[in-house]
């Protein structure tokens, strides 16, 4: 049986609102839980990128192992928003991030806090590619559900032509000998 993770709720409100609604121990755990993603994210793309080349799909389930996928695609869709002004990443990337839901979090000098978990620390051409697949990973699971068919309906659909007739014999057969 496959075990699933219980992974930390991204707590994605700023820090004004949390300490108004008496929140900030969630908003402190999920920054500090942002920041290690960061830092998990830098780390395993500089390991998977060997021979002009990153190996995106390994790189995004080993920090969604660790962190969850729900926390990896906010702390990427955050560092895409900090660093709109890059030609380095895509229009679709930038249009992407902005579908995330993330608050800005000025800090009493007006710096926003969101900055302490921008994927920095690696090429900004390599978290473009990166955030391509997770897009299209993202996607690619919001079209499957609509392909699978029910249960249900497999067993209420017959296989094969042959099957319903043969079923209607039986029935009829059936019906006949209760007259």
């Amino acid at each position: 049986m496959i075990e699933l993770k219980e992974y930390p709720k991204v707590y994605n409100y700023p820090a004004e609102y949390a300490r108004e609604h008496d929140e900030l121990p969630l908003y402190r755990a999920s920054s500090k839980k942002n920041v290690s993603c960061k830092q998990a994210l830098e780390k395993v793309i500089n390991e998977n990128y060997r021979d002009n080349r990153l190996d995106t799909a390994a790189v995004f389930k080993q920090v969604s192992d660790e962190f969850g996928r729900d926390r990896v695609v906010y702390v990427l869709a955050n560092t895409v928003r900090q660093k709109d002004w890059d030609g380095r990443i895509s229009r679709e990337n930038k249009a992407w991030a902005k579908t995330i839901p993330v608050f800005e979090n000025p800090d009493a000098w007006g710096t926003d806090r969101n900055c302490y978990f921008v994927v920095d620390q690696a090429h900004t051409g390599l978290v473009d590619l990166l955030v391509t697949h997770v897009r299209k990973e993202l996607a690619r699971e919001k079209e499957q559900p609509q392909k699978k068919t029910s249960v249900l309906g497999k067993l209420q659909k017959p296989e094969s032509p042959a099957i319903e007739t043969k079923a209607k014999a039986a029935s009829k057969k059936t019906m006949e000998a209760e007259l």
